[in-house]
């Protein structure tokens, strides 16, 4: 009887003894798992820290070109990060203006960018011309209008059987479309009171309108119907309202000058040319 109680008593001893090693163990495991993690995290986190970013306001038209070409340069160049601010190029000119930090500025008209320089926020020797682009008048899948030309649009504003998006007088692409509407002898302020036009605050805004088929066409850029997959149903020439020029310059107080000025010499080389024809731009 007092061997089967000591054996007893052993028994529960060594299971003791076991138990208490699984928990060492497992509480072991769980530091060494934070501690991983932990680790993990930092070296993330300085690895991010080694990173220089470069800050790019670019025109709206110009998005996903500009998000595609950023992660192939960031994947060549590992020490470099590039954020971007996409809004019209006069929203992006004001917000430079007011003090916004920013590396490189890429409009989608001359007119911001000649502010720009004579007020001395662009270093003007990193000035150049980038790519070329073409205003395009694009049709709502759903649209019954038949419009299939610049003229077919003239005709229906002025017989008021359409409804069509615009972008404000204060973005490039609604100065392009005031030269337009110019052109063809078109008067914006009967046709708004007319009740035929909608706005947009910037390119892609207007691109929406005709996507979702709220209007029965829009004027946009031929590289945001590509985007968009938007019929195009024609481009306006030279002669409608000039080249649509998209330049480009590093800033004048950029913090990362020889960065920018790096990037922006990738923009003009042919990798970056083809994705740029890709949508539709025209690099120069």
């Amino acid at each position: 009887m007092k061997r089967i109680v000591a054996l007893f008593l052993s028994v529960l001893i060594i299971t003791a003894i076991c138990c208490a090693c699984g928990n060492q163990q497992k509480s072991d495991d769980k530091t060494v798992g934070e501690t991983t993690s932990a680790t993990s995290a930092a070296t993330a986190d300085e690895k991010s820290a080694d990173k220089t970013e470069i800050v790019v306001f670019a025109a709206a038209s110009m998005t996903e070109t500009l998000e595609s070409l950023a992660k192939t340069y960031e994947a060549a160049h590992p020490t470099i990060k590039i954020t971007y601010n996409f809004d019209s190029s006069g929203t992006l000119k004001t917000q430079i203006e007011e003090g916004a930090v920013c590396d490189l500025f890429i409009s989608a008209a001359q007119k911001q960018m000649n502010g720009l320089e004579e007020g001395g926020y662009i270093n003007k020797d990193t000035r150049l011309d980038l790519l070329e682009n073409k205003v395009a008048l694009c049709v709502a899948e759903n649209s019954k209008s038949g419009i299939q030309n610049y003229a077919d649009m003239k005709a229906h504003l002025e017989a008021g059987d359409i409804l069509m998006a615009i972008g404000n007088e204060d973005v490039p692409v609604g100065q392009y479309t005031q030269k337009i509407f110019t052109y063809y002898g078109l008067d914006e302020s009967a046709l708004k009171s007319k009740g035929v036009l909608t706005y947009g605050s910037n390119v892609k805004e207007v691109t929406t309108q005709v996507s979702e088929g709220t209007v029965d066409c829009g004027i946009i850029y031929q590289t945001d119907a590509f985007s968009a997959n938007l019929k195009v149903a024609d481009t306006a020439t030279e002669a409608m309202c000039g080249q649509v020029i998209y330049p480009a310059a590093v800033l004048s107080k950029s913090a990362h000058a020889d960065e920018a000025k790096a990037f922006l010499a990738y923009l003009q080389t042919e990798e970056a040319a083809k994705v740029f024809e890709g949508v539709g731009f025209t690099p120069l």
